[in-house]
């Protein structure tokens, strides 16, 4: 069993009082804080090593690039992807969100003939359809709702229940035989619930579309298997998973990373250019890293994947989950609503509410003059509050450093939001 107590004294940034009291911290949904074998892994690369990866034939070049490399596959063995050399199946991206629009973009480049007969599979046309649901981040909302615009492809969306899970019960019904794409959330960002992918990917596979899944909420903190899930592609941020920010990852089945062209252009990822014809690019990964990496940042998030391994996913799980059962007590305080699933089955530590009578903004400032954090607003995901009536919400989120005793905090603070405000 891991001491989840020990754990939390790795995590310097937890030491300190605001507004005089003790730092609570439940905002990692937003970005997670940092264990101090990650800080040093960046520090420690640049004093040591720092040097670009792939285009140099002295020693700090190569050491940079082992290290970088070796970062890609602490990642991989993070969520069950081919670590093999020449089968790579980890895209090194500046962001979730970037992996996600370097997807819609390189469609779109399919659909324009790019990329020749082997990606003729990614194309969309006039008649053609994606499918995302009501509880997409907008990052997966809108590079795929602009990829319909710029091909003439159709969007629809999977409905959600009454409290805020996707409908993948629908997926026959939702996924047809026009289908082309399927982008969705394993966790949502703002409900903290579990979405149900088996039927998604049976459904969408029956009719020979892809499937690209938002892991961001999930590799943080689930067991991840992408290879056992069938999903096609895959994207996530480092900052979420006790990483460096500015880094994000695209998983890809390698058969499809080879046919997919590539959506930006530069260095490091052409074999061969011509003044009089087109270039030739490189396999993947490189064929989708152009230009200079952040390769410090690439190499801390590795080390993060390693040290999320190396705690157990499944202790991790087990361990949030008892903090969830906590935060959930916020449905038994006067005036509070939670918008999302109030069981504790398939969903994550992450739960909105809505304080009846108090803007969220006002929510979150009495409850960070308590030292307590957590996130306001619509957490960039609009549509799933319409689904609630509300316009913003508040969202108490948990990781691996968190408490039993912090959530406890929290539901204590929140009785006395309205009262405060006269509510």
């Amino acid at each position: 069993m891991t001491d989840f107590s020990a754990l939390r004294g790795q995590f310097p940034i937890l030491d300190q009082t605001i507004h005089g009291h003790p730092l609570i911290y439940l905002d990692s949904a937003a970005t997670a804080q940092k264990p101090e074998v990650v800080i040093d892994a960046e520090s420690d690369f640049y004093r040591s090593i720092n040097a670009g990866v792939h285009r140099g034939a002295h020693e700090l070049a190569a050491r940079s690039t082992m290290a970088f490399e070796h970062a890609r596959a602490s990642v991989a063995a993070l969520v069950g992807a081919d670590t093999r050399e020449g089968q790579e199946e980890i895209v090194v991206t500046a962001g979730a969100t970037a992996g996600l629009n370097l997807l819609a973009t390189a469609f779109g480049n399919a659909s324009l003939g790019r990329g020749g007969e082997e990606a003729r599979r990614f194309a969309l046309k006039p008649g053609d359809g994606i499918v995302v649901s009501q509880a997409e981040h907008h990052s997966v909302l809108l590079p795929f709702q602009e990829l319909a615009a710029r091909t003439g492809a159709s969007l629809s969306w999977f409905s959600l229940t009454p409290d805020g899970r996707i409908r993948t019960d629908m997926a026959d019904e939702v996924i047809t035989e026009r289908t082309k794409i399927v982008a969705i959330a394993h966790v949502a960002n703002t409900t903290g619930a579990v979405t149900d992918i088996a039927p998604v990917v049976r459904r969408a596979h029956e009719v020979g579309a892809i499937v690209v899944l938002d892991a961001c909420q999930s590799v943080p903190h689930l067991p991840v298997d992408f290879h056992a899930m069938g999903v096609d592609f895959a994207v996530w941020s480092a900052h979420k998973m006790y990483g460096p920010t500015g880094v994000g990852f695209l998983y890809g089945r390698r058969d499809l990373l080879e046919a997919l062209p590539p959506a930006s252009f530069g260095g490091s990822m052409v074999e061969l250019a011509w003044m009089d014809k087109p270039a030739q690019y490189m396999e993947p990964p490189a064929r989708f890293e152009a230009g200079t990496q952040p390769v410090a940042q690439v190499v801390a998030a590795g080390v993060a994947a390693d040290w999320m391994r190396s705690v157990g996913m499944d202790e991790i799980a087990r361990h949030e989950r008892s903090i969830t059962h906590e935060l959930l007590k916020l449905a038994d305080v006067d005036g509070i609503r939670i918008l999302g699933p109030r069981d504790e089955d398939h969903r994550i530590g992450t739960v909105a509410f809505e304080v009846e009578g108090v803007h969220p903004h006002d929510v979150g400032q009495y409850l960070d003059s308590q030292g307590i954090a957590i996130r306001v607003g619509h957490h960039c995901a609009q549509p799933v509050h319409r689904h609630f009536g509300v316009v913003a919400s508040n969202r108490a989120s948990t990781g691996v450093y968190n408490t039993v005793d912090e959530a406890q905090a929290l539901v204590d603070a929140v009785h006395g939001v309205r009262p405060f405000f006269g509510a």
